[in-house]
């Protein structure tokens, strides 16, 4: 069985990722901006297979991969910094704007919205870092069947993640028709959201740790 112990520090540490901005967060809103909350859902569809994808993934061995070849995961690192350092330089580059500022985007289909969810989760450093590094250390070997830990922490991580980014979905129309009105305010939450993004870039960049293994 999955300690307690465990479960809650999936769900905090889930709970913190979701809550910072990046490439899943930025893609949501946006879409749900400008095409409206139901093209919002479908695209967090697609970020949900892509988390999917991650689960089997990892626990089925792709972390094995990363120990053998370690030069492999810190490209993927350092290329998941790199994204992460231009989205924050978009943000806070002169003449930026905020993710919540409305802006003319073309209607993509059903289809689209679902793949580009899909491939922004399965290209987000976050993500990969969080199922390669930091779940697999809540895992106990005295627990038990490590496979079925591995499978049940990240289910945890993924009704966590679902659940937030949901609520960002349908309160993003909201959202943006507040700090329309209030410029200042919205200028703060683009200083706000590239900040975290460069510490998030240097944090992922400077990290040392290797990958670990829940197989």
């Amino acid at each position: 069985m999955v300690e307690l112990s465990g479960v809650l520090g999936v769900a905090m540490i889930a709970l913190g990722m979701v809550l910072t901005p990046g490439p899943n967060m930025i893609y949501l809103v946006s879409r749900s901006i400008t095409q409206g909350r139901r093209a919002g859902v479908v695209s967090l569809g697609g970020v949900a297979v892509g988390f999917l994808v991650y689960l089997v993934a990892t626990n089925l061995g792709l972390s094995v991969v990363f120990l053998a070849v370690p030069e492999l995961y810190v490209a993927v690192k350092l290329a998941g910094a790199a994204y992460l350092a231009y989205l924050a330089w978009t943000a806070l580059r002169p003449g930026g704007v905020s993710v919540f500022a409305p802006k003319e985007m073309p209607h993509d289909s059903a289809r689209r919205l679902f793949t580009m969810g899909l491939m922004t989760n399965l290209l987000n450093p976050k993500i990969a870092i969080m199922y390669l590094s930091l779940i697999p250390q809540f895992i106990s070997l005295e627990a038990g069947n490590v496979l079925l830990q591995g499978f049940l922490l990240g289910s945890v991580q993924i009704v966590v993640a679902l659940t937030v980014n949901l609520a960002i979905v349908l309160a993003a129309g909201a959202i943006a028709v507040f700090l329309a009105r209030r410029p200042s305010w919205l200028r703060a939450q683009r200083y706000l959201m590239g900040t975290a993004l460069g510490v998030l870039a240097v944090s992922v960049a400077t990290d040392t740790s290797a990958p670990a293994t829940s197989g």
